[in-house]
């Protein structure tokens, strides 16, 4: 149908076709860069953030190709109109070849004339709200039995804005077809002024825009699922940390201990979370004096991250003191660890490592379960202790764990540490940087002064995982 003109201004020129073309060269290089980015995006739908920007792609692709498509109709320009016969108009029938659900069959036009009481429509509108082409084109009065109970008054306030207050026509509505599915049809018109200033017809453009929407729906569906994943994810990590504040000793300067006669350890410890992630991961390091003089020093890790595993560790940790503080040696406290562990509703695997410091005599008696072994500074040198046997906990049923021993000097360093401090948990790494720390931990005055040391060396280190660091200083 031809283009309608309101009778206060004049057509607008229409771009020229060089402009176009390079309009739509430039649309399809860009949908082709996000189709190549979206090719790289992780699609196993586990992760509401993947799922959101999959959506966003989505929608962004859908829409890059209706721009192509209306591009497209500028540059090769309307189609040439035919002349009017008397009777009432036939539909146009849709372009040849458009593809279902392609733009050019999403987008239709209707012109209602009040002159003559025509209605006309594209053949493209009948193929939107699925009316049979033969059939007359409905009036604006009959055009509400189309659309949904809740919609009507929608669509009957646009249309009288637009026929009393010559008001534009710009809103949505959704339409039952005959084969009982729903459409989203965007509807955009203006009247045509005749000679006298009246209406003399309307216009429209209608456009199904149910993919569309169904797009954007999707987006803010899968939004809200990752604002939903982000602020239980805050909610986990809070819990996580308190908990883990709440059972770790401070990590804050110099760990201080009960102690009823001379302070034979100096102690400090550092906890590093990891730089990579947010959650809090199952790491923990403990300092305990024992009823018999003795002191209880650990480090351990429980594989995985979130409350859950805080939580374990938590109970891991109980379970750490209460033996400890009952007289059970490193070894066999490791082997009823185990038995606990494969004990519990949730499997879990974790690693120690358990020492037991006597003043007396200046012995160090440990076991480790999967873990490193403790690293031992003497007069400017380091070197790793020979561990004695020990498989991960809640690897395997039954296991029991060796000790080892030995005996200490004043102002010897006793390093313990968790396996998380470099990215890939390199334990191996680790070590030899850790060693490489010798000379410095030579001139050191306290444990403190060692804990600063290390975070000098890793503390700005990318770590895929937390870890923490014990030291304790030999001092009489």
């Amino acid at each position: 149908m031809p283009s309608p003109v309101s009778a206060d201004r004049s057509a607008a020129q229409p771009p020229g076709r060089g402009s176009v073309e390079a309009l739509i060269k430039q649309t399809r290089r860009l949908k082709g860069d996000v189709v190549a980015v979206r090719r790289d995006t992780r699609d196993d739908g586990s992760d509401p953030q993947d799922r959101w920007q999959r959506a966003l792609y989505d929608l962004a692709l859908h829409q890059l190709d209706d721009l192509d498509a209306h591009l497209a109709q500028l540059r090769d320009g309307p189609e040439t109109a035919e002349a009017e016969p008397a009777e009432v108009p036939a539909p146009r029938p849709a372009p040849v070849g458009a593809p279902p659900g392609s733009l050019l069959s999403r987008v239709g036009s209707a012109e209602w004339n009040f002159l003559t009481d025509e209605a006309s429509w594209s053949g493209e509108l009948y193929e939107i709200l699925g009316r049979d082409p033969a059939a007359p084109a409905l009036t604006l009065d009959e055009l509400p039995s189309l659309v949904l109970d809740e919609d009507r008054p929608k669509l009957t306030a646009m249309v009288t804005d637009c026929l009393v207050d010559g008001r534009p026509i710009d809103g949505e509505f959704r339409v039952v077809r005959p084969d009982g599915s729903v459409r989203t049809v965007h509807m955009m018109g203006e009247p045509v002024l005749g000679p006298d200033g009246g209406t003399a017809s309307m216009w429209a453009v209608l456009r199904d825009v149910s993919e569309l929407r169904r797009h954007r729906r999707t987006v803010r569906e899968s939004h809200d699922s990752l604002r939903h994943h982000r602020r239980r994810a805050q909610t986990e990590r809070r819990l996580a940390v308190e908990l883990q504040e709440a059972v770790l000793p401070p990590w804050r300067g110099s760990l201080r201990l009960p102690h009823q006669g001379p302070r034979t350890l100096d102690l400090a410890a550092h906890y590093l979370p990891a730089t990579t992630g947010a959650l809090i991961g199952g790491d923990w390091y403990d300092a305990l004096e024992l009823s018999d003089g003795a002191t209880l020093l650990s480090v351990g890790d429980l594989t995985g991250h979130g409350v859950a595993v805080t939580s374990g560790m938590a109970t891991l940790l109980g379970a750490v003191r209460g033996m400890a503080m009952a007289g059970t040696r490193p070894g066999e406290l490791l082997t009823m660890l185990n038995q606990l562990l494969d004990a519990t509703v949730q499997p879990a695997l974790g690693s120690a490592v358990c020492c037991r410091y006597r003043p007396e005599d200046r012995s160090l008696v440990w076991a480790q379960a999967g873990h490193p072994a403790p690293l031992l500074y003497r007069d400017g040198t380091g070197r790793s202790l020979n561990a004695p046997d020990g498989v991960l906990l809640g690897a395997t049923t039954g296991a029991t764990y060796g000790q080892a021993e030995v005996t200490l000097e004043p102002g010897d360093i006793v390093l313990l540490h968790t396996d998380g401090l470099v990215a890939g948990h390199g334990s191996t790494t680790a070590v030899d940087r850790l060693l490489g720390l010798a000379p410095r931990f030579g001139t050191a005055r306290t444990a403190q002064d060692c804990v600063r040391t290390v975070m000098e060396e890793f503390g700005a280190t990318e770590r895929e995982d937390d870890a923490c660091v014990l030291v304790a200083r030999v001092t009489g």
